[in-house]
């Protein structure tokens, strides 16, 4: 497995019906994707030959298996939602804090696991996780605003993230 982030501007197509194409536009949405086409039911062949990444959800089998054929066939990575054996990229359990991304993947062999763990996560990294982020990201800009070396600047935001004490253990007191 190699997880990969896909930028807003990646053309993506999803294909599908009901509760499965909802959810997955809704996820897909929120990943605030501005080339996103959709399509009721299967898009036309013509519609294959702009998209970077293809979703089925809620096709029957004989949809499913066109959709994955056209795509492999123009070398597009396909989804096809609870269809392991025509995908070539899952979507792992995923947790939003603004810009902030955090994924976890059992690579599908333990999905109530990776569900677990994303409920674990979604308690411990709380929405002000998205301030942070955009907080370490200004220190950034700064830093290297005044010309420090990226090894400068790794040095500077883990000092930063220390003496926040945002990444201490679970009941730790936070640096002062």
């Amino acid at each position: 497995m190699l997880p990969l982030v896909f930028l807003p501007d990646t053309p993506v197509l999803l294909a599908g019906r009901g509760p499965a194409f909802a959810k997955r536009r809704a996820l897909l949405e929120a990943a605030g994707l501005a080339r996103l086409a959709l399509h009721e039911g299967l898009p036309p062949a013509g519609a294959l030959d702009g998209p970077r990444l293809i979703f089925g959800a809620g096709l029957s089998d004989a949809e499913s298996e066109w959709l994955a054929t056209a795509a492999r066939v123009r070398g597009i990575p396909v989804n096809i939602e609870d269809v392991p054996h025509l995908c070539d990229m899952h979507v792992p359990a995923l947790v939003r804090r603004g810009d902030l991304l955090l994924t976890v993947s059992t690579g599908g062999s333990a999905p109530a696991l990776s569900a677990a763990l994303r409920a674990w996560l979604e308690g411990a990294f709380g929405e002000e996780w998205a301030g942070r982020l955009e907080e370490v990201a200004a220190l950034r800009a700064q830093l290297r605003a005044e010309g420090s070396t990226p090894a400068e600047v790794i040095r500077g935001v883990r000092a930063h993230l220390d003496a926040t004490g945002w990444l201490a253990p679970a009941g730790a007191a936070p640096a002062r």
